[in-house]
């Protein structure tokens, strides 16, 4: 795989909500409502938890794509303990017709074996031979707190050798996120970018997920993004619509590639497709 692909630009809205990509996490009830509320025709990914482990992940993938799901797993390199284990996984994957993976460093405090970070699992994903189509790999655009903003840039152009398209961590703020897709850009990696973004998602429901998740991932994972854990817990705070309306511009511009949005569901379903579906329609008049 190469970075210098290029990718494919969707100029207008319409074609963005006609191709969003869901989220989901691997709970007990995510697949009876993923098949309740979500189209087939709706991209979806399964996240990785450390709590639940890789198979709680895995399991979930093949569920939702034996009912006609184009999903892809979250390969976490830390919760995956080594060749075998991930050949094994290829292998279930190849069986279930999942043709694409997304590959996340993780966050397990201590590695489960062999591969320490994202880039270790693309290249062991490399020399195994694999059949995926599309791998993802992620970005950010408010850079990391741990990382520095150098690496983060050299450790991006590594692994899009080895992977087709770029989703980026939550950011807010629409001319940043811009900013950061041309220096992207500009840098050599020439792959498309799916903005991450939330979707319609309730404080109450985000309380609840946090409290059955058993060790509160989801609010973890919102303090970690640098400035979306106090946007949901104050009034009026959140709307995905500000955040669509300010990349408008950017949308399927050459500068950037950036093509569509990558939502975070936090499993509110029913919530986020009916923004969806109204979206659709408001943008298509």
């Amino acid at each position: 795989m190469s970075s210098e692909k290029s990718p494919p630009l969707q100029r207008d809205l319409p074609a963005v909500f006609g191709n969003l990509g869901y989220e989901v996490l691997p709970f007990k009830s995510t697949a009876e409502n993923v098949v309740t509320w979500i189209p087939k025709s709706t991209r979806l990914t399964v996240t990785a938890s450390p709590p639940k482990g890789i198979e709680a992940t895995i399991a979930l993938t093949e569920r939702l794509a034996a009912a006609g799901y184009q999903v892809a797993p979250h390969l976490s390199a830390r919760m995956i303990t080594d060749k075998v284990q991930l050949t094994e996984i290829v292998t279930r994957m190849k069986a279930s017709n999942v043709n694409e993976v997304f590959v996340v460093g993780g966050d397990a405090k201590e590695a489960a074996g062999e591969f320490r970070d994202g880039y270790d699992l693309l290249k062991a994903l490399d020399e195994i031979g694999h059949h995926f189509g599309e791998v993802g790999i992620g970005g950010y655009p408010e850079g990391h707190a741990f990382i520095s903003r150098a690496n983060l840039a050299s450790s991006l152009r590594e692994k899009s050798e080895l992977a087709t398209y770029i989703a980026t961590q939550i950011c807010f703020d629409a001319k940043t996120i811009a900013s950061w897709a041309r220096e992207v850009k500009a840098d050599g990696v020439n792959l498309p970018i799916r903005v991450g973004m939330p979707g319609a998602v309730t404080r109450q429901k985000l309380l609840r997920i946090s409290m059955a998740s058993g060790v509160g991932d989801s609010v973890n994972f919102l303090k970690k993004q640098q400035n979306m854990f106090w946007r949901f817990f104050v009034p009026g705070g959140y709307s995905p619509d500000k955040l669509v309306n300010g990349l408008k511009p950017f949308i399927g511009q050459p500068d950037n590639n950036i093509t569509d949005f990558h939502v975070f569901t936090f499993n509110e379903l029913e919530k986020t497709e009916i923004w969806r579906q109204k979206s659709l329609l408001r943008y298509s008049k």
